[in-house]
């Protein structure tokens, strides 16, 4: 017999295998305690997952590794595991796994999912998005209360339009700042409702904020609004993040968010904090808003302005893992120490690539700040991964 601890849960039972595996090494915490805290915290959770396809990111040796994402649900499920068929812009489609009740979310953490990915629309209907979604993510360099400051702009943007603004920490180095919507428009409407928000929270916040879509272009925050494609997820309410103290994507209410600090939300204290206070983001469900004026004045707005192709860049390495970028990057580094001296924060640029199931590591430096007769041409790689490799043999 296996290694397993059989949790009852709404009334099932549902098999923890390996309950004793590590999976994050620093911290200690193992896949039951990582069950364990999301039954803790599962009337949270499920106010962020209930009723919502989910792609599966797999966490199987535990954090030190990289998952791999996997959108079909295993073929063997518990018959009271609910799926439903999406469709993607790619034409493929797959069997999404949709939670429900607690016993399904600790099926799914369960395969090893550390966080939860949901898409922001309802089983009952996959073409109408009821989140709009707002990812602000800071260039390296920006500290966290510019990060909180840019929440708070947010916040107004979508106020002064109508709609009721819920925060929580994203859990890695972000914020996420949702909205519930009316179930009335399209992906692509929803997504230039968002882009408007982000272009208005930068002239709110010059210098602070940037909408600009390429990333040698940002300075300050960026107000992702292209988390709102049909093909994109975000770790939900109350999702354990892949860090090495298990910090979580906590909500807030708005009065904690400029005294908040990311790292005094982890698996070890939010329990505590959800028993004290309950969910900061109940009734959210009841919230939903209308997206008609802000995509009235989306369409007032001139095209977005882009310097893309004007400011140089250089590729350093594609890379399987993010370790083997970085190690490209610092023989790069030693082959031209002087350019180097010239870079700022922001100028590195790496970039977590989604794969077919799994992120690949690009790494970039854009040499805007280096004297022209300073910059070194492109070279060959350091690293050169072709992700693609395998899928062109079979096709082959």
């Amino acid at each position: 017999m296996a290694d397993v601890e059989v949790v009852g849960v709404a009334g099932r039972e549902v098999r923890v295998t390996s309950p004793g595996k590590v999976i994050f090494p620093e911290a200690g915490h193992t896949k039951l305690d990582l069950v364990r805290y999301y039954l803790s915290v599962a009337e949270g959770a499920l106010r962020g997952v209930e009723g919502r396809p989910m792609i599966l990111k797999r966490f199987v040796r535990g954090i030190q590794t990289e998952a791999f994402f996997q959108k079909r649900a295993p073929d063997k499920r518990p018959d009271w595991v609910e799926v439903v068929e999406l469709r993607y812009p790619s034409g493929r489609t797959a069997d999404e796994v949709v939670v429900r009740d607690a016993a399904q979310l600790a099926w799914v953490v369960n395969l090893g999912c550390v966080d939860l990915n949901p898409h922001p629309v309802l089983a009952a209907d996959l073409d109408h998005p009821d989140e709009l979604r707002i990812d602000l993510d800071p260039v390296p360099g920006v500290e966290w209360p510019q990060i909180v400051a840019v929440a708070q702009v947010a916040r107004r943007v979508l106020e002064d339009f109508g709609l009721t603004a819920w925060p929580k920490t994203s859990g890695s180095r972000g914020f996420h700042v949702y909205a519930r919507i009316e179930p009335r428009w399209t992906f692509p409407e929803v997504r230039q409702a968002a882009e408007a928000v982000a272009r208005e929270v930068e002239r709110r916040a010059p210098g602070m904020a940037t909408s600009r879509w390429w990333k040698e272009e940002r300075e300050g925050v960026f107000v992702d609004y292209n988390q709102n494609a049909r093909d994109r997820t975000v770790a939900s309410a109350y999702s354990v993040r892949p860090t090495a103290d298990g910090r979580v994507s906590t909500p807030l209410a708005w009065d904690e968010v400029a005294a908040c600090h990311p790292e005094d939300f982890t698996v070890a204290t939010i329990p505590g904090r959800f028993a004290e206070r309950g969910d900061p983001w109940e009734g959210i469900e009841r919230s939903h808003g209308s997206l008609a004026d802000l995509l009235e004045f989306a369409e007032s707005l001139p095209p977005h302005p882009s310097a893309k192709g004007t400011i140089p860049v250089v590729e350093v390495a594609r890379a399987r893992t993010k370790e083997e970028a970085l190690a490209g990057l610092e023989v790069w580094k030693a082959r031209h120490p002087g350019v180097v001296a010239r870079l700022r924060p922001a100028d590195v640029l790496v970039d977590g690539m989604r794969g077919r199931s799994s992120v690949w590591y690009r790494i970039r430096i854009n040499l805007q700040h280096v004297p022209e007769p300073e910059r070194p041409e492109q070279e060959p790689l350091e690293v050169d991964y072709d992700p693609w490799a395998g899928l062109r043999d079979q096709e082959g």
